[in-house]
Order: structure tokens, then C-alpha cells, then sequence
């Protein structure tokens, strides 16, 4: 079992939520996706017209991105961080299949590389964060946190949120124009 003392463990976490997502859409949630939703032409074009608020948007973007890491840094203290990391994972796998599944329901292919649009490019720098956070929790006491992971954490979660705030609204516009 030395897939246990790798990162690809991770992958054992998150994928069997990311096919529990799948699931809940295909065969539970089914009668939800059929209704008009985030994936309608109707939300689309009107994302395509709307100004955001930097400054609203900004405090959207902490408490989506910044709590659960707040949380998780909160947890890596306590005995439960193991346990903390694989809800996390499982979570996020869970999460990240309703979404493609949904996304894939209601417009298909082009519904797949929307979601792939809208997490790039702040997810090159929130994804190895959380990774630098989720190996320590789940690897502790064996290692140790240290100044160059809070520098790196802090770096990382600042970079995202600015490319999510800056850049990526550009990006999703300009992908949603070719729709």
C-alpha cells in the first residue's frame, strides 16, 4: 500500500467523490438539471453584459476561497486533520462532478470546457496551495510547517485571488462570446 504515503492518495479521495457527484446528477438530481439554471442561454448572455464590482466581488471571492482554507489551516492543528483532509477531498470531488455533470447536461461538450474556462487561470495557483495544506495536515506530525510554506501558501492564495478577480471574468466573457 505505498500509494498511502504518496500525494496520489489524494486522487484515491477525490475521485471516488467526483463519481458520487456524477451519480447525484445523472440518477437523483436528475428533475434539477432539467430545470434552467446557471447553464441556460438566458444566464449566459446576461453574465455577458454584467459589470462586476471589484470591490463586492472581492469579499465574494474571500469567503469562497478563504474560509474553507481558513478552515482547513484551523484543523491541521487539532487530531481530526486527517480526517479533515479526506471530507475535504471528497468534498471537492463531490463539488467538482455536479458541476460537469451539470454543465455537460445542459450544454454538452461546450458546457465541459466552460467550467474548464471559468477555474483558469486561478486554480494554477489555488490548486498547489491547497495541496501544500492538505499534505501537511494529512502527513503531521511527520512534517513540519515551515516559513517557505507560509510564504508559498500566502503567495499562492493572493495570486489566485487576484487572477480570479482580474483576470478570469475576461476570460469566461471572452469564451462565452464564442458560444
Amino acid at each position: 500500500m505505498k500509494i498511502f504515503h504518496t500525494r496520489k492518495q489524494f486522487l484515491a479521495f477525490f475521485m471516488p467523490g467526483f463519481l458520487l457527484g456524477v451519480i447525484y446528477v445523472n440518477f437523483i438530481a436528475r428533475r434539477y438539471v432539467a430545470d434552467p439554471g446557471i447553464f441556460s442561454d438566458y444566464f449566459l448572455n446576461q453574465f455577458l453584459d454584467v459589470q462586476i464590482d471589484v470591490r463586492e466581488y472581492l469579499w465574494y471571492l474571500l469567503r469562497l476561497r478563504a474560509v474553507p482554507f481558513l478552515a482547513l489551516t484551523a484543523l491541521s492543528f487539532t487530531k481530526v486533520r486527517r480526517a479533515s483532509v479526506v471530507l475535504f477531498l471528497v468534498w471537492a470531488g463531490t463539488s467538482g462532478g455536479i458541476l460537469l455533470s451539470s454543465a455537460a447536461a445542459d450544454l454538452g461538450m461546450k458546457g465541459c470546457l466552460l467550467c474548464v474556462t471559468a477555474l483558469f487561470p486561478q486554480f494554477l495557483f489555488y490548486i498547489p496551495a491547497f495541496v501544500v495544506l492538505l499534505w501537511y495536515c494529512y502527513t503531521a506530525p511527520q512534517s513540519h510547517w515551515n516559513r517557505q510554506k507560509t510564504v508559498f501558501v500566502i503567495l499562492a492564495m493572493s495570486l489566485g485571488l487576484i487572477t480570479e478577480l482580474y483576470v478570469n471574468p475576461v476570460v469566461v466573457k471572452a469564451f462565452l462570446s464564442t458560444l
